[in-house]
């Protein structure tokens, strides 16, 4: 017996074993290595490392497990000061029985990695409602960018959210303040990414369209303010979830995201040295029927660069959920 998952955008650019854990609860590393070696596990059909890197659309093969009788009941735990619960306590803006949305901070990193010891997953067992299941993140944002996230209070909730985000009937709203403005004040930015191994690290860059390793990516945006020819307030809208899409996207449009050290590396006296992009606001379907927009305050690095700058900054809207 086998089973089949689609990658959806949220989980876009993930490796494949990680990709599977996720999915496959009981799987384990010796298992995934054994299934990869006799072809057992196949993306798109095809065999498949551990470390490929998955796609959004892709089909990924897996052999079904029978998981051990008794499963741990807590997974990527940290220990939890009464100071960290109450941060991530201040962080809720919304929460239901099916969702939580929350305001990540900068420099919270949404899931644990080499060298990242405090992160949001190993968090979530402080939100477990009594004996509930533990929450789980539908999406990721960089490390180093703020704003909303969401999470699913279970399962099944998981699953509904996670074919919203495939379908497309997710909106993203991304603010960001721009070095330099660009020519046009609105439009479209249509520029396949593909991704690339630098120093160590990986981003994305630039691909030809006729490149079997570009990825299509596409961001919608609209300059709200602008300071002179030096800084932008923009407004952007993935309509795809490549890896460092906005910050790719703005640097080919001759305008990188300030504090950007990636991407750009533009900086500035008198600004914080930190990345300035937002999730400011989401809108998706809720598991249990309707729309939820969420939208979430700015940073206190950016309220005080907008403020420092003139813009006018509105306060974010109370949730909303609408039939529609």
């Amino acid at each position: 017996m086998t089973q089949t998952f689609e990658v959806s955008a949220a989980e876009a650019d993930t490796r494949l074993d990680r990709f599977l854990r996720r999915q496959v609860e009981g799987l384990t590393q010796a298992q995934i290595q054994k299934f990869l070696r006799t072809g057992k596990i196949r993306v798109n059909g095809a065999k498949a490392e551990a470390n490929t890197r998955v796609v959004e659309g892709d089909t990924v093969l897996v052999p079904e497990i029978t998981p051990p009788k008794e499963m741990p009941k807590v997974r990527h735990v940290m220990t939890m000061d009464p100071q960290m619960i109450k941060e991530l306590q201040g962080m809720i803006l919304y929460q239901d029985d099916a969702v939580i949305v929350l305001n990540k901070p900068p420099g919270l990193a949404a899931q644990g990695g080499k060298g990242i010891a405090v992160h949001l997953d190993g968090m979530l067992d402080a939100l477990r409602e009594g004996d509930g299941e533990r929450p789980k993140l539908v999406h990721r944002l960089d490390r180093d960018t703020s704003g909303v996230m969401l999470l699913a209070r279970g399962v099944k909730q998981a699953s509904a959210l996670s074919a919203a985000f495939r379908g497309r009937d997710v909106e993203k709203t991304y603010w960001a303040l721009l070095w330099g403005v660009p020519g046009e004040l609105e439009g479209r930015i249509d520029l396949p990414l593909k991704r690339v191994e630098f120093g160590g690290t990986s981003r994305s860059e630039p691909a030809d369209r006729k490149d079997p390793d570009g990825l299509k990516a596409v961001t919608e945006y609209k300059i709200l303010d602008y300071a002179g020819k030096k800084f932008a307030w923009a407004e952007l809208r993935p309509q795809t979830g490549r890896m460092h899409q906005l910050r790719a996207h703005t640097l080919a449009l001759g305008t990188p995201i300030l504090g950007d050290a990636a991407y750009g590396v533009a900086f500035a006296d008198g600004f914080a040295p930190q990345l300035h992009l937002h999730a400011r606001r989401l809108s998706f379907p809720h598991p249990d029927g309707g729309f939820l927009t969420v939208e979430a305050p700015l940073p206190k690095h950016m309220q005080e660069a907008f403020t420092y700058l003139g813009f006018t900054v509105p306060d974010a809207a109370k949730p909303k959920r609408t039939m529609r």
